[in-house]
């Protein structure tokens, strides 16, 4: 039982909750077999193309989101797409084990908001080749980490 002032972990019943009820989030989804799936159209700015992205929720994990269409890989014309995980292609949104992202935290405040920046930055790297969204991606070595409360979350990940 928590104590008085904790918070619980969100469950998919919610999380779907607050992404039907949140006016600045489109989209779509259910809660099937303990799995939330919402899908969503995103167009990062007025000038740029529209996405079509899925975000895949179970407990116990972080969310996934992956781009339906169009497909970043031809988009990319054969560079190596930045910030991204593999098999299957889903975007690297946040670093793991720093507290980012974290069960307790809604999808519809964190992840969706996340995915507009990452497509953001997506269509700045297909014009300039330079990514300019930061971040560690994954499989660079790390960088030294200075902030002592960070490098301890960082290694109990």
């Amino acid at each position: 039982m928590k104590g008085r002032g904790q918070q619980h972990d969100l469950t998919l019943s919610q999380q779907l909750l607050f992404l039907k009820a949140n006016p600045a989030v489109g989209g779509a989804g259910t809660v099937r077999a303990n799995r939330l799936t919402w899908q969503v159209p995103i167009q990062p700015t007025a000038l740029a193309r529209s996405y079509l992205a899925t975000v895949t929720y179970q407990p116990g994990q972080t969310p996934d989101v992956q781009v339906d269409d169009p497909d970043l890989e031809i988009l990319a014309d054969g560079r190596p797409l930045p910030h991204v995980y593999r098999d299957p292609l889903r975007l690297c949104l946040h670093l793991p084990g720093t507290g980012e992202w974290t069960a307790r935290k809604r999808i519809d405040q964190t992840v969706i908001p996340w995915t507009y920046l990452w497509l953001y930055y997506f269509e700045d790297w297909l014009w300039s080749d330079d990514w300019k969204g930061e971040g560690q991606h994954p499989g660079d070595e790390p960088e030294p980490i200075r902030n002592r409360a960070l490098r301890r979350a960082v290694a109990r990940s």
